[in-house]
């Protein structure tokens, strides 16, 4: 049962669902508290006094119209620390390992070969001739066993 389930997240495209997975949804809000706790504001401190960051408005006196370049920055850098993260963490370690297992060095999920089933049934089966009733008569307080 192990085996069949180690085969299953040892396909390319499990670990791909799981890479998904993982940007998608656990390891984002750690960045994205990251980034925008600590590098956003960083970001924000280049801008003039007079804004309310990194951007400027394109009318003056228009909140709406305000471009703000520290949220493209702040997204960006989000996105590169949540990629090389899933990749060094996730996807290298499973490459080499179906590298490993391309050269030889780690052996795959081996399956018994015709003779190792017939010695394990001759050996069941000889067990099994050895501790019959028929052979062994169970005695007890009448007599023998019929």
């Amino acid at each position: 049962m192990l085996k069949g389930f180690k085969d299953f997240l040892m396909r390319g495209n499990v670990v791909d669902l799981a890479v998904a997975v993982v940007i998608g949804t656990a390891f984002t809000a750690i960045v994205t508290a990251f980034t925008t706790s600590l590098i956003k504001p960083l970001i924000a401190s280049l801008g003039s006094t007079e804004t309310k960051g990194l951007g400027f408005y394109i009318r003056s006196g228009k909140e709406d119209t305000y471009l703000d370049f520290s949220n493209v920055i702040n997204a960006a850098i989000n996105f590169v620390i949540v990629a090389a993260v899933v990749y060094f963490v996730l996807v290298l370690p499973i490459k080499k390992i179906q590298e490993r297992r391309k050269r030889g060095e780690e052996p795959g999920p081996a399956e018994p070969t015709n003779v190792e089933l017939l010695i394990e049934i001759r050996d069941l089966l000889a067990a099994q001739q050895q501790t019959t009733p028929a052979q062994q008569p169970v005695t007890d307080r009448r007599g023998p066993a019929i």
